[in-house]
């Protein structure tokens, strides 16, 4: 059976990505050597939409969007493009590493652990 999920994120400066993951965001990590973290991710939750690609997306749940902003401000990180939709509100972060991931404040129904 399943056990967990394990997410890679692929990085043009892999070493920035990590430090912000690890200083900025604070997730829990172990060091495998050389600077190769493996991090602990909270909660997930998968949804399954229709589409005519094959392609798979990661955003990052959090409980107040606008917190979150703040707190990215605080640290010199951008946010853009935010969205407000019936089922949620999303924004775009640039990682030091130069790609960009979304950060979503769920309004759904959420499933229980």
């Amino acid at each position: 059976m399943i056990t967990g999920t394990h997410t890679m994120i692929f990085s043009k400066d892999a070493a920035k990505d990590r430090a912000f993951f690890r200083d900025v965001l604070k997730f829990p990590y172990v060091d495998n050597g050389g600077n190769w973290l493996i991090f602990d991710l909270p909660k997930t939750e998968m949804g399954i939409h229709p589409s005519d690609s094959e392609c798979h997306e990661i955003y990052f749940l959090c409980e107040d969007i606008n917190d979150f902003i703040d707190e990215m401000k605080s640290h010199g990180i951008l946010t853009k493009n935010r969205r407000d939709e019936p089922w949620g509100k999303i924004i775009d972060i640039e990682l030091p590493g130069g790609s960009t991931m979304m950060i979503y404040e769920p309004l759904h129904k959420r499933p229980k652990a």
